[in-house]
């Protein structure tokens, strides 16, 4: 499903950071950054031209693609991993900081994943998130899984990182603008916890 969207021409979610990334990339930790299902690239591409060590991981392999040849266009370097999340080992004590933009998961791998992530951080290592909420079944068209079960809420970021200290877990509205399939009125959660 993923390679037959990304073979189009365009990056269908633009070649810009997520908007909350972007506001927030001064609260990440110096070092590393693991990006999950990252794509075509954008905000691996955006984090490795701030400085950060960067590997994108995504099930794929035509995005992967896709974000190389835009690391490249930018003169910078990423690290792509082809993995499906079910599959894919995050280590623990490995990454100063995990990013995850509108990675939607069913609910036993949301958790899987979360409780990994949490653990993979160094100390003060950085998890910072965007994902739309149930309401966003109430928009048209712009953006997210059709199904509530995909979609996340505060409070579940808060009982899956529940380790870890909690910065800011923030359910509210706002205009997306990244790329054509993400363009619109939004229900998004924001969220960012860190390792004390």
């Amino acid at each position: 499903m993923w390679d037959e969207r990304y073979s189009a021409d365009e990056y269908i979610f633009g070649t810009e950071p997520n908007d909350f990334l972007g506001t927030n990339v001064g609260k990440l930790k110096p070092g590393s950054v693991l990006c999950l299902a990252d794509g075509e690239g954008r905000n691996s591409v955006y984090l490795a031209k701030q400085g950060f060590n960067v590997t994108a991981v995504d099930m794929s392999l035509v995005g992967l693609e896709k974000a190389r040849k835009l690391a490249s266009d930018n003169g910078v370097e990423i690290e792509t991993v082809h993995a499906d999340l079910n599959d894919f080992a995050i280590e623990p004590n490995r990454w100063d900081n995990v990013v995850s933009i509108f990675c939607h998961l069913p609910e036993s791998l949301r958790q899987k994943v979360h409780e990994a992530s949490a653990k993979s951080l160094t100390d003060g290592g950085v998890f910072l998130l965007e994902a739309y909420t149930v309401e966003q079944l109430k928009t048209s068209g712009t953006g997210g899984p059709p199904v509530p079960e995909l979609l996340f809420s505060a409070e579940m970021l808060k009982q899956d990182f529940q380790a870890l200290d909690i910065v800011q877990a923030l359910e509210t509205e706002r205009e997306v603008n990244e790329g054509t399939k993400h363009s619109g009125p939004a229900a998004v959660v924001q969220f960012i916890a860190r390792k004390a």
